[in-house]
């Protein structure tokens, strides 16, 4: 019986020592070892051997990158504004020991700075840059935090500020604001788009007129063009009729052809004339033809003694026709 005690004593002792003697450090994980409460080493991922009860783990850290809310917090603006701000931070240890004994907790100590990084940044900048200045004090944050941390053995990676909340007050003035902007930007685009509807009605209207004088010059050239055709067709055929008639009168025959022609259309005019007007004024000689006849030739003879009359080839002599 003593014997199985003794024996389950001595399985108990191996097991306890196994227990604080191997050490097994996952992937992506550092563990600080002390020996009789001073630093002895870094214990990086695998299987480790430790002297038991000399020897023990005394802070174990994580080399992943680590995110840490960092919660909400009031600034004050360059222009007294008050703020709700809040993000994440993201940081990383690089350096173990330094992140044991360089501080006491570095997540309590990181956030704690970001918040005032982040006030002093705000406090440089207006309200209304505050939202699309989201980069720059982003950037300010991290820098500010990089430069406490290297103590720390930590790499802050970035910081995102989540949301940003002013005062329901403010908020109400830059909804008015807003607005208002949008409705001058209608209002100008409004007006922009009658500005450019009366210029192009101007110039469509400028270019109807253009148009409309270009086709009425265009008739009156036409018109102009065919009335003076028409009447140097009439000139011409006017001209030919007399050279034709002269050329008739000139013929043996010719007078006494014209003074039938003449007397014929002085009845017929005159007949014309007494069915067309109830009042007419009648000639003395009304039944003297001849003598009407005779002062028409005469007439004609008059003209066809002054107008010049075309060269002619010498030909021979023709004999003299009887007068009436």
């Amino acid at each position: 019986m003593e014997t199985f005690i003794a024996l389950g004593v001595l399985i108990a002792f191996i097991f306890i020592v196994l227990w604080k003697t191997a050490v097994i450090v996952p992937q992506r994980m550092e563990y600080v070892v002390e020996r009789l409460g001073k630093y002895r080493k870094t214990l990086q991922a695998g299987l480790h051997i430790l002297i038991p009860f000399f020897d023990r783990v005394a802070y174990k850290r994580s080399l992943k990158e680590e995110p840490i809310d960092i919660a909400a917090q009031t600034g004050i603006t360059s222009d007294n504004v008050t703020l709700e701000v809040d993000g994440v931070l993201y940081l990383q240890v690089i350096d173990t020991k330094k992140s044991a004994y360089g501080i006491d907790n570095y997540h309590f100590a990181a956030a704690q700075l970001a918040q005032t990084s982040l006030r002093s940044a705000i406090g440089k900048i207006e309200l209304d840059k505050t939202f699309e200045a989201r980069e720059t004090l982003n950037g300010q944050v991290v820098q500010a935090l990089d430069e406490a941390a290297e103590n720390w053995g930590v790499k802050v990676l970035r910081y995102e500020i989540k949301d940003i909340k002013p005062p329901r007050t403010v908020l109400e003035a830059m909804e008015k604001q807003m607005k208002a902007e949008r409705e001058k930007r209608a209002e100008i685009a409004r007006s922009e788009a009658i500005k450019q509807a009366t210029i192009n009605k101007a110039e469509g209207d400028r270019a109807e007129a253009i148009f409309l004088s270009e086709g009425e010059k265009m008739k009156r050239i036409n018109e102009a063009e065919g009335k003076a055709q028409e009447i140097l067709l009439v000139a011409e055929a006017t001209a030919l009729g007399i050279r034709k008639v002269a050329e008739a009168m000139s013929m043996p025959g010719g007078t006494e052809a014209a003074n039938l022609e003449v007397a014929k259309s002085y009845i017929t005019q005159f007949g014309n004339l007494a069915k067309e007007n109830n009042t007419m004024i009648v000639p003395s000689n009304l039944t003297d033809v001849t003598s009407m006849v005779a002062a028409a030739m005469s007439t004609i003879k008059q003209v066809k003694k002054t107008a010049p009359r075309p060269a002619r080839q010498a030909s021979a002599p023709r004999p003299h026709a009887p007068q009436a």
